[in-house]
């Protein structure tokens, strides 16, 4: 069974997420906050799309490593430092998520942070999957 995403009518449209996504019994991944690290631990990407697409490309090889695609990712938590900045970029960041991710879109939630734990980076993801 696939997952399930409700939008309710009564509610505003949603833009790059899902209001509700119910998940059929399985294994839960929880994926750790994921930045725009390479693999040798440095900060890659001038810029937040930059940066949002290696964070992303890492929480999706984190979600491979246990068998799991991205159509399984059930919840997503964006960490933003720039909130301007990453609103002013939503349609290259959300052409990344299409490219890498595809049309479907979790449960998600967009917070302004003051910083993260690196303090070049620009963006953290972290996600919830449900895996078959």
């Amino acid at each position: 069974m696939t997952q399930q995403r409700v939008n309710p009518p009564e509610m505003a449209r949603p833009s790059g997420f899902s209001h509700v996504v119910v998940a059929p019994a399985g294994r839960t991944a929880y994926l750790a906050g994921q930045t725009a690290l390479d693999r040798d631990g440095r900060i890659v990407g001038a810029d937040i799309v930059e940066q949002f697409e290696q964070a992303l490309a890492n929480l999706l090889t984190a979600l491979r490593s246990v068998g799991g695609e991205p159509g399984h990712l059930t919840s997503m938590t964006v960490y933003i430092v720039d909130m301007a900045g990453y609103r002013a970029r939503a349609r290259d960041i959300g052409a990344v998520w299409k490219r890498l991710v595809g049309q479907d879109y979790p449960a998600m939630a967009g917070i302004g942070v003051a910083r993260l734990w690196d303090d070049e980076a620009l963006v953290e993801v972290q996600g919830v999957a449900v895996l078959p």
